[in-house]
């Protein structure tokens, strides 16, 4: 009796079968890998709101866990305690964020699409400057002494807003994007009878969603990070403190009290320290982390075309 030999499909051989199992190999390896990265990348941030939602006691004992040993909520009902403050910091950075990062934006991507402007006869001595200020400044009291005394904006939030509007780096990574568009669309719109302005709107900033998403991003977070100039220029005065500002005065009142009664015979072991800090950086985070998915399609975009014609 003889076994027949089962004949392979038209136009497929063996070594198309050895690539398909190559491939998928290649496939499975592949996923593994990302898996564990994904895996290494979420540990820390899940220690984090693991060690926020333990005791100061079980954070001593067992050291940061994936998993608190001692479930407490006392970290986050100590920053909540005056929730009208928190609130109130909230919507002060909210404000700050979303304010600064649209008009950031707006000026922004009119000063890189100036500066590529072929017919703009000073763009390379401007440029220079600009580029010059991210090599060297005057230094932290020339800065304080012109927005206390010549713009007289200690205690205001512009003195938080204004700063942060614009960086040299933001507009070099503009300049460099607004080089992804041809300069043809600008003489179209001349030739349709539309003015700069027009053009810059309706031609141009259509163009620029990857880059107004890159750096639109960079500016929330540094408007979401913001705590130094609100140190500098925001007293007692104002009610309400941003975010940040308000997290880090609320540690530096908790370690003062631990460090006032050191000596004593007072009991301090419940007050938090480390298990506070885990808090404000899941408070501090959380929204703003909620904000990438969104715009992470354009991000990955921009940064792509930004490295290429940059």
């Amino acid at each position: 009796m003889t076994v027949k030999k089962q004949a392979l499909p038209a136009g497929m051989h063996a070594s198309h079968i050895r690539k398909d199992s190559s491939q998928i190999m290649i496939n499975i390896l592949t996923y593994i890998f990302v898996t564990v990265f994904c895996i290494i990348c979420i540990l820390p941030f899940w220690m984090i709101i693991s060690s926020s939602f333990a005791t100061e006691e079980s954070i001593r004992r067992a050291g940061f866990t994936l998993w608190p040993v001692d479930f407490s909520t006392y970290s986050y009902e100590l920053l909540f305690r005056s929730p009208d403050q928190m609130i109130g910091a909230y919507v002060v950075t909210i404000i700050l964020t979303l304010v600064g990062t649209l008009i950031g934006l707006f000026l922004i991507a009119m000063t890189g699409y100036a500066l590529q402007r072929r017919d703009f006869p000073y763009r390379n001595k401007i440029m220079f400057y600009i580029y010059f200020t991210s090599l060297f400044s005057a230094g932290l009291v020339p800065f304080y002494l012109l927005i206390v005394q010549y713009l007289n904006l200690r205690d205001s939030y512009f003195a938080i807003l204004l700063p942060l509007l614009m960086s040299s780096w933001l507009i070099v990574l503009m300049k460099n994007f607004v080089k992804a568009i041809p300069h043809e669309i600008t003489e179209s719109g001349k030739i349709d009878g539309a003015g700069d302005f027009r053009i810059f709107v309706s031609l141009i900033l259509p163009n620029l969603k990857p880059a107004l998403a890159t750096i639109g991003l960079f500016l929330a977070l540094s408007y979401w990070n913001e705590w130094y100039y609100s140190s500098l220029f925001l007293t007692t005065k104002v009610v309400y403190r941003p975010l940040q500002y308000h997290l880090y005065n609320v540690i530096n009142k908790v370690a003062s009290l631990k460090n006032s009664v050191a000596g004593s015979n007072v009991v301090i072991t419940d007050l938090p320290g480390e298990t506070l800090k885990m808090a404000t950086a899941v408070v501090a985070t959380g929204p703003i982390i909620l904000l990438y998915p969104f715009v992470q399609k354009y991000f990955v975009a921009g940064l792509t075309v930004g490295a290429v014609k940059g």
